[in-house]
Order: structure tokens, then sequence, then C-alpha cells
């Protein structure tokens, strides 16, 4: 009987070790592991071995020639207030154009906060307890309400939480958005591999597969055909965001002003680092490129230099927030022509079945995995740019159960948020010494998804709500 064509094209790959069990397997079992198969290409994951597994791989980043990137700062922090104006109504002319779409990476669950589901299902918001998804969902309709033009949002899901994703969805009838307008599609998977590069089983009837990083997000997106959607709908503007982080201005004019006027094929948001020890990358230059080096990569002894007044040097932290130019995502997704985003490895412990097919649940790491950074594919943008953001106002991620970048600590940096812009237009409100209010308050984003609109919103009340505690503003 002649073998499945994908069964022989692995069998002449080194790799028939994926079908070792395949005629103990039902038919419906056996179909399953030819699909999932079919996901990746073998050249691929030989070229992978090839140069990040044989021995004498290089290892670590090259620091030769690093020295801290330039950036825009805030006209707070001394940076020219008219270039921010100009920037400014730029983006919204853009807006107004229907040129720019969302874009939310959204492929993992909340395990690590210790809730089963999809992180963009969690709750988070400090009265309403509002999931992310929907506080994403109304910041996007609010601002094509106020644009004038209902913007398309992508959101890229996994295997693991694509159905879960669009039944949430589905049910609260997609937050009051255009469910034409919101695009759902999963992220690329590699398999793991053990340390001579052959392809790991994680049963007798199926690969042990994970995603392949939020870099391959660009690719998914080609694949998805979300990049010929957009191109179908005059958009050219993509702003990128992660789920985990409810404070982010989903389209921020001035950013994507910012990323137009300077003819920028990718750009991005920094913060400036708390402290030398924060987890955040770094963006770096390098050979006259724009690079993010991240944390675990950087000695700690550059991490921990100063300037002269005693700032850091490496102060620009990279929080996974951009702006890509759509023509620039399809280039770097199908490669070539000197564009090849790159892998990387992580050697993690994979639970697998032996020769015998019996279950192996390792206590150490015997096997790698693949995955790609987004911000790789800075060094091949023309005109990058990186522009300092407030951290108050973008960036407050949900990662951790307890502690630094918490539930808590979410709620919290909303409530201080909540509690500036109701001060900015005059309302007395207590607050703690860290500026959180005493009194319990929520902000719609559909009232005011940032300080702009909340005031225009608020002024539009005569008079103005009491400020109370449970103050929901809707």
């Amino acid at each position: 009987m002649a073998l499945h064509p994908l069964i022989e094209n692995f069998r002449q790959a080194g790799q028939g070790q994926v079908f070792a069990f395949f005629d103990e397997l039902t038919p419906e079992a056996q179909r399953h592991l030819l699909a999932e198969a079919a996901e990746f290409d073998l050249a691929e994951i030989a070229r992978l071995t090839a140069t990040l597994l044989a021995p004498g791989a290089v290892a670590g980043v090259n620091l030769a020639g690093l020295a801290p990137a330039p950036y825009e700062p805030l006209p707070t922090q001394g940076g020219d207030a008219a270039a921010w104006a100009a920037a400014k109504a730029t983006g919204e002319a853009a807006l107004r154009a229907g040129r720019v779409a969302a874009f939310t990476v959204a492929g993992g669950q909340g395990t690590r906060l210790g809730y089963d589901g999809p992180k963009g299902t969690f709750p988070v918001t400090p009265l309403k307890q509002k999931p992310l998804f929907q506080v994403f969902a109304e910041k996007i309709r609010a601002a094509g309400i106020r644009y004038g033009r209902p913007l398309h949002w992508f959101i890229m899901t996994s295997h693991q939480n694509h159905a879960a994703t669009v039944t949430f969805f589905e049910e609260r009838s997609y937050f009051g958005l255009d469910q034409g307008r919101v695009h759902f599609f999963r992220q690329g998977r590699m398999p793991a591999v053990d340390f001579s590069g052959r392809i790991l089983l994680e049963t007798k009837g199926t690969i042990a597969l994970s995603p392949d990083g939020h870099g391959g997000s660009l690719r998914a997106l080609e694949r998805s055909g979300a990049l010929d959607l957009m191109q179908r709908e005059g958009i050219d503007t993509l702003s990128y965001f992660q789920v985990d982080n409810p404070l982010v201005r989903c389209v921020d004019p001035a950013f994507i002003g910012w990323h137009v006027l300077r003819g920028s094929q990718m750009s991005s948001k920094m913060v400036p680092k708390a402290y030398a020890e924060e987890k955040l990358g770094h963006f770096c230059t390098q050979d006259g490129h724009l690079v993010v080096v991240e944390y675990s990569d950087l000695p700690m002894a550059m991490q921990r230099e100063t300037t002269a007044d005693g700032q850091l040097r490496y102060l620009a932290g990279s929080i996974a927030i951009h702006v890509l130019d759509r023509e620039f995502i399809r280039r770097v997704a199908r490669g070539g022509a000197g564009i090849e985003l790159p892998f990387h490895r992580a050697d993690k412990k994979i639970p697998t079945v032996d020769a015998a097919g019996q279950p192996v649940k390792p206590e150490k790491a015997n096997g790698v995995k693949f995955e790609m950074f987004v911000f790789d594919a800075l060094p091949f943008a023309e005109n990058p740019l990186v522009i300092e953001t407030s951290r108050a106002d973008d960036f407050s991620p949900v990662k951790n159960a307890e502690g630094v970048d918490s539930p808590q600590t979410c709620r919290d940096d909303q409530l201080r948020q909540f509690a500036r812009w109701l001060r900015a237009q005059g309302a007395r409100v207590e607050t703690d010494p860290t500026g959180r209010p005493v009194a319990g308050l929520e902000v719609s984003p559909l009232f005011g998804y940032d300080e702009d609109s909340f005031a225009e919103a608020w002024k539009k009340h005569s008079p103005p709500p009491a400020v109370s505690d449970g103050l929901y503003l809707s």
C-alpha cells in the first residue's frame, strides 16, 4: 500500500517518527495527525535545526555597537509641542479617512491569573468588571463614532482559544460593534523538537505544537487574508497591541500621526523604565538599525548604566504597542528580498511519548520551542520611529495573579486615570497619596476613552455629574 505523500515527505526529511504509531490510530485520528503535520514547513524546521540547534550555534545576542535608541519625548518631558500637535492632527485625518484598523494579539489563556478561559475574557475594570475584550471594543467603537468612520478590528486567536473567543463575542452581540468589521483568525503553530531537531509527539496521534510567537502575527495576517481585506477597504495602517493591557489607547491619533509624518513603516511606543531591573525590552540602535534587546539578553551592568544626570542610559522600555504599514507587514510575512524574521529558541520541558508510545513528563528541559518576536521586524523597516508615552495613560498590563502587573495593580491604575480626568475638569475627587480615588469610580470608554474625549463628554453634561462612591459614567 502506497504511503500518503505527506508521510513520505516526513520520512525523507528524517522525521518519520511523527507517524510511528499511525497504523494504530483511528481514521479520524489519522486525519487529525496529517492535518497537524501539514501546518508547518519541513525545510524551515531543518534550517532552524542547523542554525539554532547545531553544535557551536551562536548563543545569546550580539551586543557589539549597541547604543540607546533616540525617541520623540512627550511635550511634558521636553518634546516639541507643535510637532506633537501636528502629529495628532495628521492622525485624526487618517482616522477620518478610514485608513486605520486595530489589531489585537489575543492567543493567550488566563492560566497565570488562575482563570480558565481566553485572557481577553478576563474581567478587569474596577466597578463593572468588564472583560478586556469589552474595554477594547468600546474604545474602538467610541473612536469610530468620534471620527465618523467605524474601524475594522482584527483579533488573532490561537488554536486553543479560537472557538471560545468567537463564542464570547457572539453571545455578547460583539459589544455593539458591526460584526462584519470584527475579524478573527488563528495564530500559526510550530512543532517542538528534541535537541537534535527531531519533531516530538505529544501523544501517539498529536504533534507537540505551540504558537509561533507574537512575531507570527505578521504572517498570520497575510495567510488569513486580513491584509487583502485591508487593501480592499482602503486601510493602510494597523494599530497593534496585546490583549493584556486595558489602559492602551487602541487608536492613538498622535502616535498614528507621527508614523505617517515620518514615513515610517513600523513605529513603536516606549515608556521610561521605572528602574534598571524592570522586565521590559530595550530600544537600541545597532549598525544603523533600530532593534529591541530583551531584558534577559542585556547584561545587568549595561541595564544599570546611567548618564551624567543620573538617568538610566538604556531608558526606553518596549511595551508592545506598534503601528505598522500594511504592505510592510506583507513583505515581512512573505520573506525574501533580504527580509527574514528570525526565530528564537526556548528550551522547555515538553510532555511527549517514548519509542513505545508511553507518556513522558520530563523533569528538566528535553526539547526546544521556536518563536518569533514582532519587534524583530523593526530593523527591516524604513524610517522606524520610537515615541514616548505616559505609563499612566497607556500601560498597565494584567500578567500575574498577584503583585506586580496583577488585576489589583491594573484596577488601581484605571482608578487613578479616572481621577486625573475628573480633576482636570475641576471635579473634586478625594485621593490617597498615590492618586487613587477613595471613592469607587469607572468611566466607560463610550463616555470617554482618553483624556480629550472625556473632556468633551464632561463638558456636554449640564450640570456635570456629582462624584460619589460607585460613580459610573457611560
